[in-house]
């Protein structure tokens, strides 16, 4: 047998023994989904949340830019846009805010919501689902939107999956599943509870006769167990495979993920260590999932007078940076509202720029030229060193 021949056979053999693994490969990293990612979740307490919200935020947003973005100038020195893009970018958020004020809304029965009696809370999720039922027939929807239940810990499980059920069966009798509806389990401590939320999924879309494997979720990390289990792995790469194609996100709970941490109110923030840590692995676990990465969490919003608007984004700012010279480019933040309804926004990860690809603002991109510089110089310090061939 010649030596072409020996490869040949080779390369068929291999071709069988991995076989399995190739197959495996393809169905745990299906790469994008082809879908657009939100730019920001919002979440409303359930009770607060009703058919008008989207257009009352989106009203409250257009007063804010009308207030302290009188100008194409104003707005440009805010964001620290460059003057090349500063007219279309003004032109965009202006239509944004009529057209889509709000790309994914979460109706809160979590921590926005907190723990009332079962009467109470069963006629909230009730009339909070019919809300979004007639904005999906009127369709006027943002185009995601769901739910956040209480977490499948022990003390809550069963309120948990109570709210669930009434909430996708209100929907479902509408006929108002839509492909954007998410619901996002909080505080997950274990890839059983994973496993219990798609068995909860499947035994609902059977109630109402819902097509298998529509109803998605999310997966709220809030907890150091579900980035370093017990035996020292990953466990949220885990939960990602364990969730399948129903999982589509991963969202980093600020401040209830840095307190399991012992870490002091006052610097509960996205820019932590902590925090980088934790999404630095949530990063890794979701490459080629197609699972989606959240940034975190804020509750500080561009609303109140003229001193106080342009202090809104600024906690997302030193995060951006961080990112921008080791992984990504920070997106937008939450949609500015009205000051009496606070909310929380999830910033989520894009690999554009706060221009929408029109490059980061001048500070960052300094920043990103002196890192740069610094790890050339590295490299040529290292070749300097490095032992001569012999």
């Amino acid at each position: 047998m010649s030596a072409h021949d020996a490869l040949s056979a080779l390369a068929d053999e291999l071709d069988q023994r991995l076989a399995a693994a190739d197959a495996e490969l393809v169905d745990n990293y299906p790469g994008d989904r082809g879908t657009r990612q939100p730019v920001h979740t919002v979440y409303v307490p359930g009770d607060k949340y009703d058919a008008d919200t989207i257009a009352t935020w989106g009203a409250g947003a257009r007063d804010v830019l009308s207030q302290h973005g009188r100008s194409v100038m104003e707005l440009a020195e805010a964001l620290e846009l460059r003057p090349s893009s500063a007219v279309e970018v003004y032109d965009r958020v202006r239509a944004k805010l009529e057209r889509e004020p709000i790309e994914d809304l979460r109706i809160d029965f979590e921590d926005g919501y907190g723990n009332r009696p079962d009467d109470r809370e069963d006629a909230a999720v009730i009339a909070a689902a019919r809300a979004p039922a007639s904005s999906v027939k009127a369709g006027n929807a943002s185009p995601y939107h769901g739910i956040r239940i209480k977490s499948f810990e022990a003390p809550t499980r069963r309120r948990g999956l109570r709210t669930l059920g009434l909430f996708v069966g209100e929907l479902a009798d509408a006929d108002a599943v839509t492909d954007g509806f998410v619901i996002t389990l909080p505080k997950v401590t274990s890839v059983d509870q994973v496993e219990a939320m798609v068995t909860a999924l499947e035994t609902i879309e059977r109630a109402h006769g819902i097509a298998t494997g529509t109803l998605l979720f999310e997966i709220q990390i809030e907890t150091p167990q579900s980035i370093l289990g017990p035996d020292g792995s990953a466990l949220v790469a885990k939960m990602i495979h364990a969730g399948g194609r129903r999982v589509t996100g991963l969202h980093y709970g600020t401040y209830d993920y840095s307190a399991s941490l012992g870490v002091a109110a006052a610097y509960q923030s996205m820019e932590h260590p902590a925090a980088d840590h934790a999404k630095d692995v949530m990063q890794v676990a979701a490459a080629g999932t197609g699972v989606f990465i959240s940034d975190g969490s804020t509750n500080i919003l561009p609303v109140g007078d003229r001193d106080a608007v342009p202090l809104g984004p600024a906690p997302a700012r030193p995060v951006g940076t961080t990112l921008a010279v080791a992984r990504h480019l920070l997106g937008l933040g939450p949609a500015p509202g009205p000051a009496a309804e606070p909310v929380r926004g999830d910033v989520r990860l894009l690999p554009r720029g706060p221009a929408h690809g029109r490059g980061p603002p001048p500070r960052l991109r300094a920043r990103r030229r002196l890192w740069l510089s610094r790890r050339a110089g590295d490299r040529c310090r290292a070749r300097r060193v490095r032992a001569p061939r012999s």
